[in-house]
């Protein structure tokens, strides 16, 4: 067991081996291992297992076009994937030929368009071939052998002390298809990673010891800390044990590291590991993420009653980053542009724009959704077509293109798109959650707060975004939470709904850490004025639809709808070529270069009558997880025998939902994990696409179905389903993609492979269409924070992380007698033993850690465990016990977040193209905060007031 880790962790104590890479840099150690094991088992001497692994389920063999480089004559760079649309023949005129790629075949040379690629998936012609089965072909790997000279390639580097971009030169084989230049995705990786081969131009390492050319062992140790010599052999020992156990290497990792603003480019470090070693779809190898509860198994029934896709569809979604970013007024405080990310001479996309114009340019282009979509109310758009005459999208797209409409993302800080009520239903939001909470209570709620930045100045602010002169305070007109506890966020609400705690219910649970459904059971009932949620909420819809006679009755709304993962829309941008309607580069289309314009009639005096039943979409449309469609008549009667039916209103004769165990057990009936029919019958539709068997591994159990009260007795394993990539049939354990990799099942991306390469391009223009190394943001540059290790009078600077809270359970009942008291009894900070002596700060010491979005009172942990440069403070320290006004602003000290703020990276904005398309809970931009600084002190005055 390997740990990597900057600090004397748990997991530390009981590893063989410690890695103790530099906070944000673990990206560096995974690209030298990268390194070694292609040096050593790809080059220096082919490893059979790998390379079959490689060619069969990843994108490697696949062909990349080469582009003539703009700055540097005789040079290239990575282009498109090579697609049937540039072969000739019957290929371009294959249906979605834009969408399948291409590779060779080794016996012949001869490009092939292989099954299973993303035009296999829709359509008539794909039909029984979306699969990856290789037939007689088999793959060239590299292009090394043909009649063309090798040319060199420009590949990115942001491995500069600052992180400034920089280039690297280095030549690939290369050959000439339908009049292309063209190499292969293999030979663009070895480029990358420094992999050297006889004959190819460009500037190579000399050897594991050149720290200057990325990525061998010693550059990596200049980055990282780590030993050179270490990396390269753990780096051998993963690959040699992958090799001899079959592909049983793992990565476990928590989410920490996706809260790093590079985080995408660090998994995909790490995912090159286990996926070149061929661990990925194989029983105790691949890369395990642990997030907690995060894996409803259930995933059918549950999304089916969640988004309300029984009454009515599209449900209106959002990403929660970006709607935090523009209505809590983070983008205000950004003083640069997108394109300061961008590769060296690749910035154009993003030139001239902010974060805001990136977030507003997805919104329109339907990649991302966006809440609320637009200036005018949705309910008054559908009635102002109705009164024109004109279809509904038809009447928006006019609007818009007049711009007489426009989106609500484009003008955050107008008052009729404010957000305006607000319910937190058992959520931390201004405790755990917010990153950049004194940005939350300054402009959303209009209370005191400790903001010390300054806005972006006129050269550096929105260009497509209005710019209001007076941010706005105080945007809620009401906050209601519901909880069963005090937290930050309750101690701001207007209203506290008090919420029943797990053994005060009926409830599901599964989680991504066990194989088990199970169920939550009431000790007791809940206490004094405490409900259940489902209580709660059937009680405010209740009132809420009295109301509504009065005010809304039935209305027709507009949902403007992403492109959407596991659905046709992911063919809306061929080649990953951005189209901006808005810039005049092509037409506003509905669902192809916008979001998708739906409207939807509500009844608003029918919804707590709605609540309790199952709606009638469900006999007409079934459930549809990842592309798979049940049907399910069988388990609606079943139900309206269970938990009977309704006998008036609108869900008259419809099954009832209407208490908290009839939800649970629609839930189980309605998903194939914990229906064995519904599994089945899953599989037998996803074999008339694949053309594979697939049914049989739910066979076993096509009789079983697991009810609530089998959950109540016991955690029950549940059945393996077309809704996840693993199978347990046969009692094995869950790993993801064994069913990809046993059953020749397509991942769901462009080539229906693992992908290295993506040519979409934003990707490009941010130079990530490979694994690279992108270091933690430099907050000096970008926000003129001091930099790490600085010293003076004013006190230290370090790198600022925030972990899960080791006194609490997960994020909450820190404030539990006994957790008080294993710990210090209220907010702490750890430090180094090295940082503390620099300002004079003694264990238990209070300290203030102030940077640009707020300020922190603790007290001081001097540790031995703490690395140099680097302060923990634990996660969810909520603002209730122990925290003192503070010397800096002679307010009460804030909270963890208090110190963080809101970063949203373009990449993560990218929809409408394969897999790299809108899902929820699937692709979106992450709340990351690990790249912060700041200064912290020791107080002068000890005697703390509050």
């Amino acid at each position: 067991m390997v740990a990597v880790s900057p600090d004397y962790a748990d997991n530390v104590k009981f590893a063989d081996e410690w890695l103790a890479a530099q906070p944000g840099t673990d990206g560096a150690l995974a690209m030298a291992m990268g390194h070694v094991i292609l040096k050593e088992f790809f080059v220096d001497r082919t490893t059979a297992q790998f390379v079959d692994y490689a060619r069969k389920y990843t994108d490697l063999p696949f062909l990349v076009t080469l582009d003539e480089a703009d700055r540097e004559p005789g040079t290239y760079t990575p282009g498109k994937f090579l697609t049937a649309a540039d072969l000739d023949g019957e290929a371009a005129a294959a249906e979605h030929a834009e969408f399948r790629t291409v590779l060779l075949d080794a016996a012949s040379g001869q490009p092939v368009v292989p099954n299973g690629t993303l035009g296999d998936r829709y359509g008539e012609s794909g039909a029984g071939k979306w699969n990856l089965d290789l037939g007689d072909t088999r793959p060239l790997l590299s292009a090394e052998g043909g009649d063309e000279t090798p040319v060199a390639v420009v590949l990115p580097r942001f491995d500069a002390p600052d992180g400034s971009a920089g280039r690297l030169r280095r030549g690939v084989p290369v050959r000439r298809v339908a009049g292309r230049l063209v190499t292969t995705v293999y030979d663009l990786l070895l480029a990358q990673y420094g992999v050297v081969r006889e004959g190819l131009p460009g500037r190579w390492p000399a050897g594991y010891d050149d720290a200057h050319e990325p990525y061998t062992p010693a550059w990596q140790a200049a980055i990282t800390g780590v030993d050179a010599n270490r990396a390269a052999r753990i780096a051998r020992e993963f690959a040699a044990n992958a090799e001899e156990s079959g592909g049983r290497s793992m990565i476990v990792m928590g989410a920490g590291t996706n809260h790093w603003f590079h985080s995408d480019t660090i998994y995909r470090a790490f995912l090159t590991l286990t996926t070149l070693t061929g661990c990925q779809g194989v029983n105790g190898g691949g890369w395990a993420h642990y997030v907690g509860q995060e894996k409803v198994r259930p995933i059918t029934g549950h999304s089916a009653i969640a988004t309300a896709a029984d009454w009515n569809r599209p449900a209106r979604l959002m990403i929660q980053t970006a709607y935090w970013y523009l209505h809590s007024d983070q983008f205000r405080y950004d003083p640069f542009s997108a394109d300061t990310l961008a590769a060296a001479g690749r910035g154009g996309p993003f030139a001239g724009k902010t974060t805001a114009d990136v977030i507003a340019q997805s919104a329109r282009m339907g990649w991302m959704p966006s809440y609320p979509t637009f200036d005018r109310n949705p309910l008054d758009l559908a009635d102002e077509a109705a009164d024109a005459g004109r279809p509904v999208a038809e009447y928006i797209v006019d609007e818009l293109k007049k711009g007489w409409l426009r989106f609500a993302g484009e003008d955050p800080d107008g008052p009729e798109n404010f957000p305006r009520v607000l319910t937190v239903w058992r959520a931390n939001l201004l405790g755990a959650s917010a990153k950049g909470n004194e940005y939350f209570l300054k402009h959303l709620l209009g209370t005191d707060a400790s903001v010390r930045a300054t806005e972006a100045p006129p050269d550096a602010r929105p260009k497509d975004v209005v710019w209001r002169e007076e941010a706005p305070e105080g945007k809620l007109d009401l906050l209601l939470t519901l909880d069963f506890r005090m937290t930050s966020t309750t101690v701001f609400s207007d209203v506290v709904l008090p919420a029943a705690t797990w053994y005060e219910k009926h409830d599901l649970s599964s989680t991504d850490m066990h194989p088990f459904v199970h169920a939550f059971n009431p000790a007791i009932a809940p206490p004094w004025q405490t409900r259940t949620d489902f209580d709660a909420f059937h009680t405010i819809a209740q009132e809420f639809s009295r109301q509504a006679a009065g005010h809304l009755g039935v209305r027709n709304d507009v949902v403007a709808a992403p492109l959407l993962h596991d659905t046709p829309d992911e063919l809306a941008t061929p080649h990953g070529r951005v189209r901006d309607w808005k810039a005049g580069e092509c037409e506003p289309v509905p669902g192809r270069t916008m979001p998708k314009l739906i409207t939807v009639e509500r009844d608003y005096t029918a919804v707590a009558e709605k609540m309790g039943a199952l709606g009638p979409l469900l006999d007409s449309s079934g459930a549809t997880t990842k592309g798979v469609t049940f049907k399910l008549e069988r388990e609606l009667e079943y139900l309206r025998h269970k938990n009977g039916t309704v006998r008036t209103g609108a869900g008259a004769g419809r099954p009832s939902i209407a208490r908290d165990v009839h939800a649970c057990e629609a839930i189980l009936a309605m998903s194939g994990t914990t229906n064995g029919h519904l599994a089945t019958q899953g599989f037998h539709t996803l074999e008339a696409r694949t053309g594979t068997r697939l049914a049989d591994l739910a066979a076993e159990h096509e009789g079983k179905q697991i009810t609530f009260a089998d959950t109540q007795a016991a955690p029950v394993p549940v059945i393996t389903s077309p809704e996840w990539s693993g199978s347990e049939a046969g009692g094995r354990r869950y790993s993801p993609f064994t069913i990809n990799v046993e059953r020749l099942k397509p991942w769901h991306t462009l080539t229906g492979r693992q992908h290295f390469f993506l040519d979409h391009d934003w990707l490009s223009a941010l130079g990530e269409q490979l694994p690279v190394y992108r270091p933690p943001l430099n907050m000096s540059a970008l926000f003129d924070e001091p930099q790490i290790g600085e010293t003076g009078e004013l006190g230290v600077t370090v790198r600022y992380l925030t972990p899960h809270n080791k006194w609490s359970i997960h994020s909450e009942y820190q404030d539990n007698l006994f957790m008080l008291s294993l710990s210090r009894g209220g907010p702490t900070i750890w430090m180094s033993t090295q940082d503390a002596a620099k300002v004079g700060v003694e264990d238990n010491d209070w300290v203030e850690a102030v940077n640009r979005n707020g300020v922190v009172a603790a007290r001081a942990i001097v540790s031995h465990r703490m690395p140099e440069g680097t302060v923990y403070m634990h996660h969810a320290q909520d603002r209730l016990i122990d925290v003192p006004r503070t010397e800096t602003t002679g307010r009460r000290g804030g909270i963890h977040n208090s110190l963080t703020r809101l970063l949203i990276k373009p990449s993560h904005l990218i929809g409408g193209y394969a897999q790299l398309s809108y899902a929820f809970n699937y692709l979106g931009p992450t709340g990351n905060q690990r790249d912060e600084v700041t200064l912290i002190r020791r107080r002068a005055h000890q005697d703390v007031e509050y």
